[in-house]
């Protein structure tokens, strides 16, 4: 997973759409509106994509750990389906859904 999200963040990284060369800006306002949209939705993604890299980065520490499917919170086994559906899972699926709650 973290080898997929390296590729995926290096090849959006490459596809930053920027200024019109030679000028710093685009040639018309209609260029700009959508180069700038396109750059918001590329920095929207990379940074899901960062946050899901340290998700998985803490699971690879959990290994490490000895500790990993158990939740770090309750410390409580996380259940092998949850696991299989999202390998980086931190918490069961009840603390998940409090921590959810606490952070949104």
């Amino acid at each position: 997973m973290r080898d997929d999200l390296d590729r995926t963040m290096a090849v959006l990284q490459g596809e930053r759409p920027g200024p019109v060369a030679g000028t710093g800006y685009p040639q018309d306002s209609a260029d700009a509106g959508s180069i700038l949209s396109e750059a918001d939705r590329t920095e929207a993604i990379l940074d899901s994509a960062r946050g899901q890299r340290d998700e998985v980065l803490a699971a690879l520490a959990r290994i490490g750990d000895n500790t990993y499917g158990q939740c770090v919170d309750c410390g409580h086994e996380i259940p092998e389906g949850r696991l299989d559906a999202r390998p980086d899972a931190a918490r069961c699926v009840g603390c998940q859904a409090k921590w959810a709650k606490r952070h949104r």
